[in-house]
């Protein structure tokens, strides 16, 4: 019996599927990322399977479990296929490969799912799903009793608050192959494929800036949807003088386009980025990527892939893990606490996951979908559109200008999303300590003009008074270089948003200048060129305060102690040597002298107490907030009002043609 199917039924089902989430693995042989990939140890049934086929004679003996990482790599036979021995189970449950369900269900109008999932031989393949709260349920389930490709259609309707889809295979009594495995979705009528400029900013890392041409060549996927790739050089050892870049450069060829001017920090070079991407105006996106980055490519493809089918544009963003440990997750998502107007994880959320010690299907928490505010500009893509709409980069060098551009899109009416399974790997942050050295100017200054510029709070909320916090956290720890260029800091938001562009390219070197005239800045790599330290003792006040009294307390110890005389020994000698780890500001506030190790662990500092400098900067930082503050309303109302101008094209234009770098074969100013 026929069935009659209408017009609009049959162009759905004539309508392409496209692959939008592919299973990948990793072929460069580095084990400590497989947990991100491949979960060897699902709940599974291998004892009984071999005990049943020892029973039939099919086997001599039950198989053994690989017991290490390095023999479970051998598991991998290529970019998208895998090798399972008989009787082995394996779960595709794990970040890059489980497939996001709950942020298609929210953020696009698909509706539906498939997977499909090719293999060589007999095997079982069970698709899983979990809930919000981080429980699995079998779906269902498919023998392939001769191998093959099978299809799942699987409705994303369920998935509002959380949730993945899965699949684990199953090999019976021989090897089985997974040739591949590929999630996609129906493509809407009128369906045009998105493509993308990526941009990169480097400062001397040449290596790093190859590196990235090197990776993205490699991968034909995103090449076919590569319009331009974008590397703005502000350095002085240049990319294009190294010996590998011609042949590195001809990989990609006319996508690759390399800028050279002069060093406007992060927030210029990727707003050159933007400006570029503008000009050329064939790509639908803008990504924006750090320079000492490696990347997994199949992210790129599947922040496109999903950007595609938003109900609305939408910056899409990936995570970071950390390059030294690879399968530590920095922050499943980004916010600002309005209250303090500073950033932190999202909330439900918990920093440092390692996936190695709990995968994705034993860690509850990360099976909530996490709305954020913001996406670091590590890995970040913005659709043209929204550039158009909301401007360019925040002129602030570093810092906060990617946090600054989700808060001003959000205001706009746009959605930032953080998409599992797009990741790169970057130095982590507990490697270096940029609140005291040269960066704790932008991390003041740019903090204030992000508040003034968008705070909802009253006069800042508690921003204002944990700023003057942080400063008398400093002062008693003697590191007065970094009070001394946050208050200048506080001096240029004052001076108003002009100050933004006219020092964005020189303000870096006084802040260097101005360092380099304090002890606690300079770092020497020869300790032994120091005078002997006093004690090899601990010093007082070993534990962190554990409540708020007793952080008061220590606090107000610590300005007590500042009334007293220096001791005079300590001036000759460093009192103690406290490592980078330990030298938090309970500890330095007992001190009036120590032997301070850098956080990157190349040399140390002579931190010494100085009484009539803290006297002179306490003043002037108390000046300072008690005048930003009774004119808070005044200040926000100029940024707030200038935001447009000083993040537009016009004004980053005329910042590029004053940063350009002459061409010095023709003369001309490269911009």
């Amino acid at each position: 019996m026929s069935v009659a199917v209408d017009a609009s039924t049959r162009a759905e089902q004539q309508r392409a599927f496209r692959t939008v989430h592919r299973v990948v693995l990793p072929v460069d042989g580095d084990t400590d990322v497989l947990p991100l990939y491949v979960d060897f140890n699902p709940v599974q049934r291998v004892v009984q399977l071999s005990k049943r086929a020892l029973r039939r004679g099919r086997i001599s003996a039950p198989p053994t479990v690989p017991a290490t990482s390095h023999q479970h790599s051998g598991f991998i036979t290529g970019r998208n296929s895998m090798s399972l021995p008989a009787f082995r189970r394996v779960s595709l449950g794990t970040y890059f490969n489980a497939f996001p369900a709950s942020y298609w269900r929210n953020h696009t109008a698909v509706e539906t799912v498939r997977l499909t999932v090719d293999v060589d031989a007999e095997a079982t393949v069970i698709v899983y799903r979990s809930s919000p709260r981080g429980t699995a349920n079998r779906v269902e389930s498919t023998h392939a009793s001769q191998g093959g490709e099978v299809t799942f259609d699987l409705p994303l309707k369920s998935f509002v608050d959380g949730g993945w889809y899965w699949f684990d295979l199953v090999a019976h009594g021989t090897p089985v192959n997974l040739r591949s495995a590929g999630w996609s979705v129906r493509e809407p009528e009128g369906f045009v494929p998105g493509t993308l400029s990526i941009a990169v900013t480097t400062f001397n890392r040449p290596d790093y800036a190859l590196r990235h041409i090197g990776t993205l060549a490699g991968d034909a996927d995103v090449v076919k949807i590569l319009d331009r790739f974008i590397l703005v050089d502000q350095g002085t050892d240049k990319v294009r003088a190294q010996p590998q870049f011609e042949e590195q450069a001809a990989v990609l060829g006319d996508r690759l386009k390399v800028i050279e001017q002069g060093n406007i920090g992060g927030s210029g070079g990727f707003s050159r980025g933007m400006d570029e991407t503008l000009n050329d105006g064939r790509s639908k996106y803008v990504m924006l990527l750090d320079d000492d980055v490696s990347i997994e490519t199949e992210g790129i493809l599947r922040a496109v892939n999903f950007a595609d089918f938003t109900r609305t544009p939408t910056i899409v963003g990936g995570h970071m893990f950390n390059l030294y440990e690879r399968s530590v997750l920095h922050t499943y998502g980004e916010q600002v606490d309005d209250e303090r107007y500073f950033w932190r994880p999202a909330v439900n959320t918990k920093e440092a996951h390692d996936f190695g010690a709990s995968n994705l299907r034993t860690t509850p928490w990360m099976h909530r979908r996490i709305d954020v505010d913001y996406n670091g500009w590590w890995m970040c893509m913005i659709p043209t559109s929204i550039v158009r709409e909301v401007g360019y980069a925040l002129p602030v060098f570093i810092k906060w200008d990617d946090a600054e551009y989700g808060i001003r899109a959000k205001e706009h009416g746009i959605t930032t999303v953080t998409l599992p399974g797009a990741a790169v790997w970057h130095m982590p942050w507990s490697e270096k300590d940029d609140t005291i050295d040269w960066q704790a100017y932008y991390h003041q200054r740019n903090r204030w003009v992000a508040a003034l510029s968008h705070s909802p709070r009253k006069k800042g909320g508690r921003m204002p008074f944990e700023s003057i916090a942080v400063d008398v956290r400093h002062l008693i720890s003697m590191q007065y270089s970094a009070v001394e260029v946050r208050l200048k800091a506080l001096e240029d938001v004052l001076s108003g948003p002009d100050h933004l562009h006219s020092t964005i390219a020189d303000r870096l070197d006084w802040v260097r200048k101005t360092r380099a005239d304090f002890a606690d800045a300079r770092i020497t790599a020869d300790l032994h060129s120091f005078p002997r330290v006093l004690s090899s003792g601990e010093v007082d006040a070993d534990h962190e305060p554990n409540y708020v009294v007793e952080s008061l307390v220590r606090a107000a110890t610590g300005l007590l102690r500042q009334l007293r005389p220096v001791r005079e020994d300590a001036m000759s000698n460093p009192q103690v040597a406290v490592p980078a780890v330990e030298a938090r500001w309970w500890r330095l506030a007992a001190l009036d002298s120590a032997l301070v190790s850098s956080s990157d662990g190349s040399g140390a500092s002579w931190y010494k107490r100085d009484r009539k400098q803290f006297g002179s900067m306490l003043l002037r930082t108390v000046r300072l907030h008690m005048k930003l503050m009774a004119e808070w309303d005044n200040n926000a109302r100029r940024y707030k009002d200038a935001l447009p101008a000083f993040t537009g094209q016009e004004a980053w234009r005329e910042t590029f043609a004053a940063v350009a770098v002459k061409d010095h074969e023709r003369g001309e100013a490269k911009i």
